[in-house]
């Protein structure tokens, strides 16, 4: 028994330390991605492309670990929840891995064309981004409940972000209709990054069950962190 209990902690911390590997490379895609577009640098917007699939690996590395936790050590209480929470977590971090690369893809086809505009607002919200997952990152390793409820509150002005470039971007198309491919590509890489909040959230969610066992899912979080 007391060999079966430190193999599974053993396990455990295997599985914090990919979660923590997975975290960090995801959090580094979304740097190099808006990078890429800032700078115009397309051969970085392909290493973003060529990293996806070692996030992607790292995603079935985990699931499979988890899936044989739950089947040879069959954990209850705390330790169940912080395992299934892990399979839920590396699903939201894949899928943030995922937008990154989109918006590099956006950036290889946008470095083709002349510039539209300074690229002022998209650094902002990547750096937004990049703080709102950090934090949820955060959160989970400390599994601080308060710190994840306060970080969903962030979300929302990258929402603000969002509305006020695709409003820029909408006058630019009215006036010359010639820069509305342009245009859209800025509109889906802003809308990317707003997704990329809404993973990170979810992931601060998945730390308060983890951490008190209450689900706070499509609850409404104030200004002021409260659910």
């Amino acid at each position: 028994m007391e060999r079966t209990k430190r193999h599974f902690d053993e396990q455990l911390g295997q599985l914090k330390e990919k979660l923590l590997r997975m975290g960090g490379l995801t959090e580094q895609a979304i740097e190099r991605s808006v990078r890429c577009l800032v700078e115009r640098d397309s051969d970085l917007a392909r290493q973003v492309l060529d990293s996806d699939d070692l996030i992607d690996q790292l995603d079935n590395d985990i699931d499979e670990m988890c899936l044989e936790m739950l089947a040879l050590h069959q954990p209850v209480a705390d330790e169940l929840r912080f395992v299934t929470t892990a399979m839920k977590l590396t699903t939201d971090l894949e899928r943030i891995a995922d937008h990154a690369a989109n918006i590099a893809e956006r950036a290889l086809e946008l470095n083709e064309l002349p510039q539209l505009k300074p690229y002022v607002d998209m650094p902002l919200m990547a750096e937004d981004a990049q703080r709102i997952l950090r934090l949820s990152l955060d959160a989970f390793v400390r599994q601080d409940a308060e710190a994840a409820t306060a970080t969903i509150a962030l979300d929302a002005g990258l929402n603000r972000r969002m509305e006020q470039i695709f409003r820029e971007l909408l006058t630019y198309m009215v006036e010359d209709p010639s820069t509305t491919s342009r245009a859209l590509r800025l509109m889906f890489i802003a809308k990317y990054f707003e997704r990329i909040g809404d993973m990170a959230k979810n992931i601060c969610e998945q730390v308060v069950f983890l951490a008190e066992g209450r689900v706070i899912k499509h609850r409404r979080v104030s200004a002021e962190g409260q659910a």
